[in-house]
């Protein structure tokens, strides 16, 4: 996608990681600052290699996911093979202002992160790259979360909104390779691995534009080809990620029924942390 990157400060070595703070320019996306930390060390990470792994964001609905590396018992044979080039991004950077300030990363399910749990969802559900967009709080979430296989990516303009975020994430992935990204919240511990599989089964090409719907109700995941990620970056602003993009490419979007094996529920304010337990 014309992609190129522009490294401010170089790279240096925190707390057993490479932080590779960047600037990206392209001709598709528009332009995005961040930083990526990854826990090899062997190696020097190039956001634009396509070697690279792991981002995040945010598909563009008002829901966050959330997430925490546990054992996920499931009741169907999931086939992730068709997956292992589509890039999962997960959006993690809300501060949590409904919560009282509590970023959703570092809420708790079962002994377990929020957006451990999240992360594991993606890769069971086939992703084999993964992406995880952080901003409130990252350095706790980096210091806390055994994030270990992920790539994690800080915005740190997280404030503006999910728009934002998703920009960040999607820029990251832009020079890796990958086909399509599959975006899910950290706010949304209802939303397993079979849903993930299901939405990546959708895809066909770079220009396929799927989600998870719910009683016929587009939800999350959502899986963006990579030939709508300069239309999804341009148009995410706020808090409405890329729902204004979807609208307008409405009758394009192949829904995926996942009713059955997930339960779309946002943690947003306190009385949702009940969910938790």
């Amino acid at each position: 996608m014309g992609t190129r990157l522009r490294y401010a400060g170089g790279m240096t070595r925190r707390r057993e990681t490479i932080e590779t703070t960047w600037t990206i320019e392209t001709a598709g996306i528009i332009g995005a600052t961040g930083t990526i930390y990854t826990t090899d060390t062997n190696d020097s990470i190039d956001p634009g290699d396509s070697n690279d792994t792991h981002d995040s964001i945010d598909p563009g609905d008002s829901n966050d996911t959330g997430d925490s590396i546990e054992t996920i018992d499931t009741t169907e044979t999931i086939d992730t093979t068709w997956g292992s080039d589509i890039g999962g991004l997960l959006l993690a950077a809300g501060g949590g202002r409904r919560l009282g300030g509590r970023p959703k990363a570092l809420l708790e399910r079962r002994g377990r992160l929020l957006v451990e749990h999240a992360a594991r969802v993606l890769r069971e559900g086939g992703c084999t790259r993964v992406h995880v967009v952080l901003g409130a709080q990252a350095e706790a979430v980096r210091e806390r979360a055994e994030l270990t296989d992920c790539v994690l990516v800080e915005n740190p303009q997280w404030e503006q909104g999910m728009g934002s975020s998703l920009r960040v994430g999607l820029a990251s992935l832009a020079g890796t390779g990958a086909p399509a990204a599959l975006v899910s919240l950290v706010d949304q511990p209802g939303i397993g691995p079979e849903a993930v599989a299901r939405v990546l089964a959708a895809y066909e090409s770079p220009a396929t534009l799927a989600a998870a719907a719910y009683g016929g109700k587009r939800g999350h995941p959502v899986l963006f080809g990579s030939d709508h990620w300069a239309g999804i970056a341009a148009s995410a602003a706020g808090d409405r990620g890329a729902r204004a993009y979807l609208q307008a490419h409405k009758d394009a979007i192949t829904l995926v029924e996942c009713g059955d094996v997930a339960e779309p529920y946002d943690i947003d304010t306190v009385a949702d942390l009940a969910r938790l337990e």
